[in-house]
C-alpha cells in the first residue's frame, strides 16, 4: 500500500484528494468558528480558551501541518511529473470548460499563495496564541497593548484595523477560493466519482463550498475593518 501510494500516478492522486478532503473539512470548521466572533466576542474567546494549547489541540495542529506539508509535496510531485510526461496540462483535469482552464493549469502557483498566507495567518494569530501558550506565557504584548493568549477577538480586531493586512487577506482568500473552486471537484474527479452524472454536481458542489469558505472568512476581515473605522 505505501508503494502504491507513494510510486504510483494514481496512489499520488489518491493522498492529494484524501488530504485535501480533510483540510476542507478544516476550513469549514475554522470558517464557522470565526463567524463566531462577528456575534459575540465573549463566545469566541471561549472557544479560544477550549483549545488553547490542550493537547488535543496540539496534536491535531501537528496534524493539519502534517497534511498540509503532504497535500504541497505531493502537488509539487504531480506537477514536476505531468509538465515532464505530458506539458503543462493538469494531472486531473480531463475536461476544459471556460471559466475553469486558468485556474485549473496554475493550481500549484494557487497553492503557494494559499501557503504564503498561511505563513501570515500563524504569524498573526497562532504564535500570539497557542505557541505563546506552549512557551508558558500568558499573552503577548503589541504596540504596547497587551493582548491575552485567549483574547482572539481582539488579535483580529487589532490585525484588521490594519488596512494592509485587510488587502493581504483578500488577495490570500482569492487565492484560496479559486484553489478550491478546481481542487473540490477535481479530488472527486481522481477518486474517479465524475463521470457524467455526478460531474456539474460536483462542479456545483465545489463553487458552494468555495463561496462559503471565502465569504465567511472575508466577512470577518471586512467587517473587523469596518468597525475599526
Amino acid at each position: 500500500m505505501s508503494c502504491f501510494l507513494c510510486n504510483s500516478s494514481l496512489g499520488k492522486k489518491v493522498v492529494m484528494s484524501l488530504s485535501g478532503m480533510a483540510l476542507v473539512l478544516f476550513l469549514l470548521f475554522h470558517m464557522s468558528m470565526n463567524l463566531v466572533a462577528l456575534i459575540s466576542a465573549d463566545a469566541y474567546n471561549m472557544i479560544c480558551a477550549f483549545l488553547g494549547a490542550n493537547w488535543y489541540a496540539v496534536v491535531a495542529t501537528v496534524g493539519l501541518a502534517a497534511l498540509v506539508v503532504i497535500h504541497f509535496v505531493y502537488a509539487l510531485i504531480l506537477t514536476i511529473n505531468n509538465y515532464r510526461a505530458r506539458g503543462k496540462q493538469r494531472y486531473a483535469v480531463t475536461v476544459n470548460e471556460p471559466g475553469v482552464e486558468w485556474a485549473s493549469k496554475n493550481m500549484l502557483l494557487l497553492g503557494v499563495i494559499v501557503v504564503l498566507g498561511l505563513g501570515l495567518h500563524l504569524v498573526h494569530f497562532w504564535s500570539k496564541m497557542m505557541l505563546v501558550e506552549l512557551m508558558g506565557e500568558h499573552g503577548v504584548e503589541i504596540g504596547g497593548v497587551f493582548y491575552a493568549a485567549t483574547d482572539g477577538a481582539a488579535l483580529i480586531a487589532y490585525t484588521f484595523s490594519q488596512w494592509y493586512n485587510v488587502v493581504l487577506y483578500i488577495v490570500w482568500l482569492a487565492a484560496l477560493g479559486l484553489h478550491l473552486n478546481h481542487g473540490v471537484w477535481s479530488m472527486f474527479q481522481s477518486m474517479g466519482w465524475a463521470n457524467d452524472t455526478w460531474y456539474p454536481r460536483l462542479k456545483c458542489l465545489a463553487k458552494l463550498v468555495s463561496a462559503l469558505v471565502v465569504l465567511g472568512f472575508m466577512a470577518v476581515v471586512v467587517v473587523f475593518y469596518i468597525q475599526s473605522l
